[in-house]
Order: C-alpha cells, then sequence, then structure tokens
C-alpha cells in the first residue's frame, strides 16, 4: 500500500492511501452529534473519485446523524421501529390498548415490507404502492393503520434529524370504498334472543350450563349504547336501581394487553365519553339481577365476570357470541351492531345529536357517519305539496 497523503478538504484534513490494485482511499475524521471524533473512509479508482464518495458519504452524515449512533438515513426501517416503540413507551401518552395496536399493526403489516430497507431507501414511492396494494389485497382498515403508524414513526425519524421530510405525507389520498351502517331489525333482535337464550339448555347435552350472562349483556348494550368492554366494565357501584328509570355510569372498560393478564381500565375509549346514562326497563330489570348476584360483593365488584371473578374479556364474549349465531344461521352480527341499532333507533326518534350524547361522541358527525343507518323514507308530505301539480282537470273534478 501507498505512503499516505493529505490534503486539506471543507471537512477537515483528508489522507489519501493507494492501494496495491491502485484504488485510492479517502479518509478523515469527522466529529459527530455526540462531540465524538469518528474516522469516515469512501474508495474510489482514482483519487478525485475516492474524494467525491467520501464528500458525499460526509454530507449525508451531517445531514442525517439523528444523535450520532441511535438512527441515522443508513438506519434500518427495523431499528427505526425499536426506537419509535421506546418512544411510546417513554412517553407513555397512550392507553396500553392502544400501543398494543400500534405495535401489533407495524410488526404484522408494515415490517414484512420494509425491515431490510435502510431509511432513506424508504421513498415516496414505495409507501404510496405499498399502502394501495395493501388496500387492495387485504382491506382498506388494513391500510389504513398501516399508513398511521407509518406515519408516526417516520415522523420520529424527522424529528431525531435522521431525514429531513416524512415520506408518508407526500403519498396519494386514501379513499374510503362507500359503505353505510346497518342496523338490526326489531325481529332481528328477537331472533339473536331466542337463539342465545337456548343455546346448550337443550337436554341431553353434556358439560356446564350457561350461565347466563351473554343474554344479559346483549341487554344491556341495547339499553345503554355501550361498548362490550364498558358494559364488562361496568361495577356494582356504577349502578343505582333506586331512581326511576334506574341509571347506570360508563366509567370504564376492559383491556386484554399482549401477554398480560385482562383488566378494567377506569375510563372508557376516550376520557371524554364517560356518562351516567338512564336505562329501559328491560335493561333495569337486568342489572337489578345482576346486583343480586353480587350482592355480598364489595362496590368495586364487577357484574360480568368468570367463575373465577376476574373479568371477562371481550374477545371470548365475541366468540361466544359468534358460535351461537352461527349455529343459529344469523351471519354478519357482532356486539358492534347492538350499538348501531341503538343510535339508529334513536335518530329515527329525536335525531342524531340525542344519538351521539348516550353513545358517547363529542360529535354528531361521527355518529350519522358510522353508526345510524340512513333513511331512505322521504317525508310523505311531499306527495300533499304536489297536488298542486295535477292536471288541471282532475283538480276540477276534485
Amino acid at each position: 500500500m501507498g505512503r499516505p497523503r493529505t490534503a486539506i478538504g471543507t471537512f477537515g484534513e483528508f489522507t489519501y492511501i493507494t492501494a496495491p490494485n491502485g484504488k485510492t482511499k479517502a479518509r478523515v475524521r469527522f466529529r459527530d452529534d455526540d462531540g465524538q471524533l469518528r474516522l469516515v473512509q469512501a474508495t474510489g479508482d482514482t483519487r478525485k473519485a475516492a474524494e467525491r464518495a467520501l464528500k458525499q458519504k460526509l454530507t449525508r452524515r451531517d445531514s442525517y446523524s439523528a444523535g450520532g449512533r441511535d438512527l441515522s438515513a443508513d438506519s434500518t426501517f427495523g431499528r427505526l421501529v425499536e426506537v419509535w416503540l421506546a418512544d411510546l413507551d417513554l412517553t407513555g401518552r397512550l392507553a396500553p390498548s392502544t400501543r398494543a395496536l400500534y405495535e401489533r399493526n407495524m410488526r404484522q403489516l408494515v415490517m414484512p415490507a420494509f425491515e431490510n430497507n435502510s431509511l432513506r431507501e424508504v421513498t415516496v414511492r414505495s409507501v404510496d404502492q405499498f399502502i394501495k396494494k395493501l388496500a387492495s389485497t387485504k382491506s382498506y382498515s388494513s391500510a389504513k393503520q398501516a399508513r398511521t403508524v407509518l406515519s408516526l414513526a417516520f415522523g420520529l425519524a424527522v424529528r431525531y434529524d435522521a431525514l429531513k421530510e416524512n415520506p408518508v405525507r407526500g403519498i396519494a389520498k386514501m379513499h374510503k370504498p362507500p359503505s353505510q351502517a346497518m342496523a338490526l331489525t326489531v325481529d332481528q333482535v328477537e331472533t339473536i334472543r331466542t337463539a342465545v337464550r337456548a343455546w346448550r339448555r337443550g337436554e341431553g347435552l353434556s358439560g356446564p350450563k350457561p350461565d347466563g350472562q351473554l343474554e344479559q349483556i346483549i341487554e344491556v348494550m341495547l339499553g345503554t349504547s355501550g361498548r362490550i368492554g364498558e358494559v364488562l366494565a361496568m361495577r356494582k357501584c356504577d349502578v343505582d336501581v333506586t331512581k326511576s328509570p334506574a341509571t347506570v355510569r360508563i366509567c370504564g372498560t376492559i383491556i386484554s394487553p399482549a401477554g398480560g393478564p385482562t383488566y378494567r381500565q377506569n375510563h372508557p375509549k376516550t376520557e371524554k365519553s364517560t356518562r351516567v346514562v338512564s336505562v329501559p326497563s328491560f335493561t333495569a330489570e337486568v342489572l337489578r339481577e345482576r346486583l343480586v348476584a353480587v350482592v355480598d360483593e364489595p362496590p368495586e365488584h364487577l357484574l360480568f365476570f368468570s367463575r373465577n371473578h376476574t373479568p371477562l374479556t371481550t374477545n371470548n364474549v365475541r366468540r361466544r357470541l359468534r358460535t351461537i349465531l352461527a349455529e343459529a344461521g344469523i351471519a354478519d352480527v357482532t356486539p358492534h351492531a347492538f350499538r348501531r341499532t341503538v343510535a339508529t333507533v334513536l335518530d329515527r326518534a329525536s335525531g342524531p345529536d340525542l344519538a351521539a350524547e348516550l353513545l358517547g361522541h363529542t360529535s354528531s358527525k361521527i355518529t350519522k357517519q358510522h353508526y345510524i343507518e340512513p333513511d331512505e323514507t322521504v317525508d310523505p308530505v311531499t306527495a300533499e305539496i304536489l297536488e298542486s301539480l295535477a292536471p288541471r282537470r282532475k283538480r276540477d273534478m276534485d
């Protein structure tokens, strides 16, 4: 190898070494953002080519150093995900269920596509194509969730100076496929009630009989509009049956974190959706039955619980309902269908504002868009008004 030669460059003193194969290596010590001097080098066919390659590497390093060794534009996307998840835990602003959802969406939907790419390799074009492909091959919802976590992670990369721009910001606008909320009819509700009451209660069936909680949960969902997690989180102290009508305070939800025990969170899906609702007589009757079941328990005890007096999980309740309805030949009914049914009934009687208030929404816009089944019936008064357009001869005869 040739003797080192030096020259002064923009970034400091460059050293050039010519190898036996004729290639030239350019080297320089560069001061990173953490204050440490590090040796940076590049190789080229000529001294000019090596110097040019070294300057390009230094320019990128200077622009996207991201706190030195923690994160840079040359870091892998997998490394960004590690730093992003650690940052979520550090800030602690997300509910555990949301934190778990973000990580699941990132690892299952996004990581397979970008895990081994460097951050500089993830471009607006690659993200745009990924989101479009996900929407077409999986679902709009999956694509939307993937876009959310991608944008959050790359937002962190921008804040840490690893990238100048968030590539998710430049992708095409997503267009949600047309859909409308579907509510259950009164007859459908009765069919579901009958199926749940009859399940595994016939003669000659082995194993323990159902404890009756599922049908009671359905009545509470229909009488309160509560989400399944909110209903399972109701406690003895949240119910007041001394009033007329009886009331229940919706002030928590059930959380089942991955790898951890199920527990009651002390606020619903959003803290602003805590509310006290008056319930119809059929729901009040169920609440009285549940109070009898926990009469000897402390005020904080849940109304609905397992045989070990632990919280019921929302997944188990959904799975049980799905099994029962499948055996009865009833499809496409989830616990959320009861919530949409309540919203639609209230809208028909009093408009979307009352429905939004009961559902715990801050605006009726969400309620109308996602929960109320569109009413296709036009006010029949139009027929009376349009009589004025009848043929004159018919009007004279009348």
